[in-house]
Order: C-alpha cells, then structure tokens, then sequence
C-alpha cells in the first residue's frame, strides 16, 4: 500500500521545530554538567566555564526559535499542526494570538522557559563566582522544561507533549476519515478556537506575569542549593535577597492581574473564589514572602538560615506542586484554569521529585554546619517576630495546600473526602484569623529593632497608631454595622497595620523614600485586606426581581431581575430600562439605562449606560462578562445570566402565526410562565358551557382550569377541553386573544397524576427580555490602591536591596 501524499502542508517548520527542541533539551543538559566541572575543578574552570556559557547560549537560542517557529504557524493558520487548530483561528483578534501561545500546556512551559533564559542572562553577567553552581541547577531545570515539549516515544513510555505534532497524526484525530484524504487541509474550515474566558487583554499580560514570578522563584533556590553544594552555608542568601524580592513582586502582581481578571471578565462576582489553581499560585508567594523576611534576618545573624533554605525550597516545590495540580488532570472541573491530562503527570512528579530529593540531601550533608550557626532570638526583637510571622504564614499555606489537595489525597489513599461544601466559606474560617495576626504582626513588628528593643519604647512609639487605629475602626463597625466579631477584629488589625507603617516611614524614617520600602508594601497589604473585607462583607445585591414571576431556582428572585426591553423598573435607588441588544462580530452588548428619579417633578435623569454582553462560541459554549461602573467609593457589577440567544439570526416573522407549543406536565397547583404572563392550574372539573355541539351524554369531558396572570397583574381565566368522545381523545383549544395565547388540554396522565397542558404564542407576542444580576461593592478602589502601593513598596525595597549588594 503506498503511501498518501497530502497536499498543502508546509512540514519544513515541524521538522526544524522538533530538531530545536532536541538540541534545546541537549544543550541543557550538557551546561549543567559543564558548570558542574567549572566550580568542581578550578584549574580548567575558566575555559570549561566558556563552554558551559556557550552551550546555554545555544540551549537558549533552540527555545527562542521554537517559540518564533510556533507564533509563525498561529499567525498564519497552519491547521496542519494540531496545537495550532487547538488554540487558534481565522475569526480570532490578532491581539490574542500571544494567547493562543499559553493557552495550551506546551506553549506554557516554552514561556517558562524563556523567563528562565531573561534570568539567566543576568545571573551570567552579574552573580560573579557564584554563576557555576548556580547556573547549574538552572540549567537542570531547563533540561527539565524541555522533556516536557519534546513528545518522544519509548516504547509505552511518553516523553513530554510536542507541539509540532501534525493534525493527522494525533490520536483524537485517529480513524477520523477525512485524514485519509490526500487535501484533507481543503476539508478544515478553522480551528477549534481559543477559550472564549482567555479573550481578555487580562489573559495576553496575566500569565506571562505569573510564569516570570514562577521562573523567578528558581533563583534563590538555586542560591541556596549552591550555597550548600560549594559550603558557602550563609553567604548566598545576600546575593540571592534582591532575587526573592523580586519574586514576591512578579508572583505577586501575577496573581493580582488574575484577580483583576476574575473580577473583570467572570460572572462569579467576585475578584477571588478560592479556586484550586489560584490556591496553587498563592501558597508559593506566601512562602516567598515568608522566605523573604526571614533572609533579612540572615544579615543580622544566622538564626534563621535553615529557615531560609527550607523556605526557598518549599516555594520552588510548590511551584513545581503547583504545575502537577494544574496539568495533570487530577483537579477535574473543579477549577475553571486547569488543563486537561496529557499523559505527563508522571513526568511532573519526577521534576518535582528530584529536586526535593537534591535539597534533602544537601541540607543532610550540611545538618552539623547548620546546626552550628543556629540560635534563638530575644523575644523583644526585630527578629523573633519576623520569624513568628514567617510561621504565620506557613500555617496559612499548610491549610491553604491541605483542602486544595483532597483530590490528590483521595488518590493517593483510596479515601472518598468530598472538597469543602462552601468554598468561600471554609477557606475564609481558616484566613481570616491568619490576616488579622499578620495585619498586627506587620503593624508592630518595625517598630522593633534588630537584637533587642526596650518593650517601653515599642509601647510608646505605637500608641498614636493604635488609639487612632481603635477610634477609627469602632466608627467604621458601628456605621457598617457587620454580622460577625472577627470582621470587627480583621477591620481594626488592617487599618492598625496601616496607620502604624505610615507613622514609621513619616515619623522614624522621616519619609525618606529609598528605606520606605517595606513601609509602602504593608500599608499596601493592610489596605488589600480592609478593602477585601469591607467589598466583600458589605457588598449588595440590587438586582431584586418585583414581577410576580418566578425565574426558577436558577435565578433566585432576591438575586435576579427580569428586564422585558422597553420597560423601566426599579433596582436599588436605581431605576433601570433594556434597552435592548447590539451584536459586534463575536459578542451580544445589551444595554442597560441606569435612571436617577426626581422625585419632586415626576421625571427621570440618566445616570449611566452598562453593556454586559455574551461572547457567542458555538464550539466551547457562550460566556457571559459583566460590565461595571467604577465610582470613587463603590462599583455596581452588572451581568447577564440569561438571555435568548436561539433566534439570533432570524428575521421578521409574521406575528400572527403560533410558534410550536410548549408541552408542560402540571399538576394541580403548578404554575408554568410564557414570555409575558404566569399560568396556574386552579384545577380540573366540568366545563362551564354544558351544551357542546355533537357530544352526547355518553361522552366524557374535562375542563383544565386555568388563571393567567400578566407582567401587569391583571387576571384572566380559561378552559382548555380534553375530551373523549367515543374511541377518539382530542383537544378542544381555548385562546387568550390580549396576550397571544392558545392552550390545548392533550392529555391526562393517570400514572403519574398530571395533565398535558400546551401552550402556543403568536410569534409577535414574544418581547426580548434579559435577566441580569447586580451588585454594588463598596469601597472595592481600597484594594486595588492597596495592591498598586504593595508593588510600588516591593519596587522599592528591591531597588534598596540590589544597592547595597
């Protein structure tokens, strides 16, 4: 059988892809072990630390080709490779091709990869006699990445997923017929498309963000590795600090933009919902900041340098954790950001396992070094309670990892936990009390001096900040007046925390700027937290449905508004009219008029417009994303939970005719809505109008009665027949002239005791209408100026640090 010759692929670009991936995953390994024998043998360190630089240079240059050679195939449609028709399309924005790239798990680790080689030209030009043991642990590490792209086969055994596989030979195509055709490109009219929640600019500057914090944690772990490799037990935590903080401020951003996204493009209403992979990317960050302070300690003294390695190591692990919870598949659907299973969860264990088993083992070998250079801290010191806050915020990353990991512990066990009932609920009973101790510890612990404070003096230095920090929280429990003791708690600990960082960089500091740092990003914390609480506890649904109609129990009437186009009803302060919808290429806009009453003249003034709209995607189904109005003090939230969306297309229809009817099954007391009334079965009984032309008394006749109510309240009544006369059942049909409606009694279920009640309107009778949801969240610019001023803080305290190394 000879072989099909296909037509119109374009292979030159997979086949020199696939030869850079190799020559990637080689040269990676080949620098690791050249920078192994520079710091291993000094006598050819130099000409042997050339050769280590080259071969990452070129390791480097095979990643940057293949990611060129993959944006190349996005941008030009090439659907003869089966990750391009994945994540791509024709109709998809140019703007959302660097989407396309990381949407998929291949292009995820190539980004990872490429922070780690920006990094990487810096540790080269700038880390001096630590590059050898340093750079080799990053280049184990890429060698690592690059197993996981290079999809190779040994025997049953998968090497990693390529994403230069063609179409033709992936195995969801196999046995497809069209991929034996010879033009089988001529038969692809697009590809799958990109996940309709990714086509946000969030999602285009989000992940590259969050993988440059992921890449950055590898730096002081590499530090710390090195450092126990070449004996240099407490000297590499100096050089590897700026690093750390510059880990915090990247992981941190990341996971804020995520946040920003959620709270932009998702229809949850919220900006964080405890979702798996977002616990996944939090918990390395907690133990980076906790790793971060504890460093500090380090220039003081030695007290916390195991510690220190323990803390780097945990959050480069837990990146690593983070990466097999998300791409394994053993999430399932309980996170809206995990990838489906590729067959490589085996591969990540092994990544994640080895390097914890290089950091046992060295932290083994050194235990008599370090157990020399510990030692306890004054209680009344700088240190101690950094070190106390470090615990802190380990035993939040402990519950955090421990509830996120029940599928994985119900795999590894047997055992059948179900995840928490009420997500928001568990994670928020364990939190809460952790962010007050820290809101307290972040207030009172720079007033405390390194070595040894005179408790007086803290005492003293505090007061203002606290007295102001009690008299302003009491006002702001009694005005907003909250359900629970330890909201009060968490309000007062968040603005004690940033009344007493601005009384230390204003008073102590005397407000110069360079040594801020710290000050700036604790105030930013205790403002995330306050604003957190305040949007979160006090935010208000508006959207209160006032028809007599019930949406059904999945849009709660004291949670959802029915907007019929054209009609103004009342939302909060707020009156609101649809007025009606806009469809641009992909989306559906509806409009929603935000009216201010007069109350004194009668009238009306526009407040403002909303358009939440309805990304259509018959491929992966439709999305709704909200819109909001951003005021100083509060947003109002607004989104679509249901609209029609099945007689898009359609043209004038001839209003006179009926559409098809709905059947319902009803029993006595049941009530069923149309477009624009309710209809309720009062009961069944003989009809009113006894002499019926052509029945004779041994006929049998039921009656179906029925009151309907419309949007307006007003009442009507009918009589659908069902009758058997003879051998023959049939329907005789009653009209509701005003509304539009025809009703036919059909049958009579006598098993299940219901009747068969269909209902027709006339075609012009239906009005478009939306239901929508509404929510006012107060105060919510609090947290995002607490996260722009945790950035600034974090930047500053870099800049600080990288000076004085």
């Amino acid at each position: 059988m000879h072989e099909i010759q296909y037509i119109g692929e374009q292979l030159f670009f997979g086949k020199a892809g696939n030869f850079f991936l190799a020559l990637s995953f080689a040269t990676a390994l080949i620098a690791a072990v050249s920078y192994y024998i520079t710091f291993k043998k000094t006598e050819s360190g130099n000409s042997m630390k050339r050769f280590a630089r080259n071969a990452f240079y070129i390791h480097a240059f095979s990643i940057l080709t293949v990611i060129g050679l993959i944006f190349y195939l996005i941008y030009n449609h090439r659907f003869e490779y089966y990750y391009v028709w994945q994540h791509s399309s024709t109709i998809l924005p140019l703007k959302y091709i660097f989407s396309c790239f990381w949407e998929g798990q291949e292009g995820s680790f190539l980004l990872w990869a490429f922070w780690h080689i920006i990094l990487a030209f810096f540790l080269i030009r700038r880390s001096g006699e630590w590059e050898a043991p340093v750079m080799m642990t990053v280049c184990l590490v890429q060698a690592f990445l690059a197993s996981m792209v290079l999809g190779i086969h040994i025997g049953d055994l998968n090497i990693g997923s390529n994403p230069f596989t063609l179409l033709r030979d992936h195995p969801d195509m196999a046995g497809l017929p069209f991929i034996s055709m010879p033009d089988y490109l001529s038969k692809i009219d697009d590809g799958r498309g990109l996940n309709p929640l990714l086509q946000n600019y969030w999602m285009v500057i989000h992940p590259p963000t969050l993988f440059l914090g992921f890449a950055a944690t590898l730096i002081p772990f590499a530090y710390a590795m090195a450092g126990l490799i070449i004996g240099k037990i407490r000297e590499w935590a100096s050089p590897a600090l700026p690093w750390a903080f510059f880990g915090m401020l990247t992981l941190g951003t990341g996971i804020l933009m995520g946040a920003a996204w959620a709270y932009e493009a998702l229809s949850f209403g919220g900006f964080w919902a405890w979702d798996p992979v977002e616990n996944a990317s939090l918990v390395p960050w907690l133990t980076l900041v906790g790793a971060s302070h504890v460093m500090l300690i380090n220039k003081k003294n030695s007290s916390a340098l195991l510690s220190s390695i323990l803390l780097v190591t945990f959050t480069f692990i837990l990146v690593l954790y983070s990466t097999f919870l998300t791409r394994s598949g053993i999430l399932g659907d309980t996170s809206v950001h995990a990838f489906t299973d590729l067959g490589m969860s085996g591969q990540l264990l092994v990544y994640m396992l080895f390097f914890a088993a290089q950091a046992v083992y060295l932290i083994i070998r050194n235990r008599h070094v370090l157990k020399g250079l510990s030692g306890e801290d004054n209680l009344f010191s700088r240190e101690f309670w950094m070190f106390i806050g470090m615990l802190v915020l380990v035993i939040s990353s402990i519950q955090i990892t421990f509830s996120t990991s029940i599928p994985v512990w119900n795999k590894i066990f047997g055992t059948n936990m179900a995840p928490p009932q009420n997500v928001i609920e568990h994670y928020n009973s364990w939190q809460i009390p952790i962010a007050i101790i820290i809101c307290i510890l972040i207030a009172v612990g720079q007033f405390f001096k390194y070595k040894n404070t005179a408790p007086r003096d803290v005492n003293r230095k505090l007061a203002l900040s606290l007295i102001s920090a009690l008299a302003v929280s009491i006002t702001a429990s009694v005005v907003l007046k909250y359900d629970r003791i330890h909201y009060d708690l968490l309000m007062f600990a968040s603005i004690f925390a940033v009344f007493a960082n601005l009384d230390y960089a204003l008073r102590i500091l005397k407000g110069r700027l360079p040594f801020t740092g710290g000050s700036v990003a604790h105030i930013g914390i205790g403002l995330i937290m306050l604003g957190a609480l305040i949007s979160n506890a006090k935010n208000e649904v508006i959207s209160k449905n006032i028809l007599d109609i019930d949406l059904g129990k999945d849009f709660p009437n004291n949670e959802n508004i029915m907007l019929i186009k054209n009609d103004t009803l009342q939302m909060g302060k707020y009156f609101v009219t649809y007025q009606g919808k806009e469809r641009e290429g992909i989306y559906i806009y509806y409009n929603i008029e935000y009216l201010l009453p007069d109350y004194t003249n009668g009238t009306f003034s526009k407040a403002f417009t909303l358009s939440p709209k309805v990304q259509i995607n018959p491929r992966m189904g439709n999305v709704s994303e909200p819109d909001t109005k951003h005021f100083f003090n509060k947003d109002i939230y607004t989104h679509v939970t249901y609209a029609d969306l099945e007689n898009l297309d359609e043209g004038p229809s001839k209003e006179d005719t009926y559409n098809e009817p709905e059947v319902h099954q009803m029993n006595i007391g049941d009530t069923v809505s149309t477009s624009n009334s309710l209809v309720y079965l009062e009961a069944i009984g003989k009809p009113e109008n006894k002499e019926l032309t052509g029945l004779s008394e041994d006929d049998i006749v039921a009656a179906a009665i029925l009151k309907v109510v419309d949007v307006n309240k007003k009442l009507y009544e009918t009589q659908p027949l069902f009758i058997i006369k003879g051998k023959t059942a049939f329907s005789k049909d009653t009209y509701i002239d005003e509304l539009g409606l025809k009703f036919s009694f059909s049958r009579i279920d006598t098993e299940n005791k219901k009747l068969e009640i269909a209902i027709s309107e006339k075609k012009g009778n239906k009005r478009d209408f939306i239901i929508m949801k509404a929510i006012i969240f107060p105060e919510i610019n609090i947290l995002w100026a607490g996260c722009i001023l945790m950035i600034i803080g974090t930047l500053i305290t870099i800049v600080k640090r990288r000076s004085i190394n």
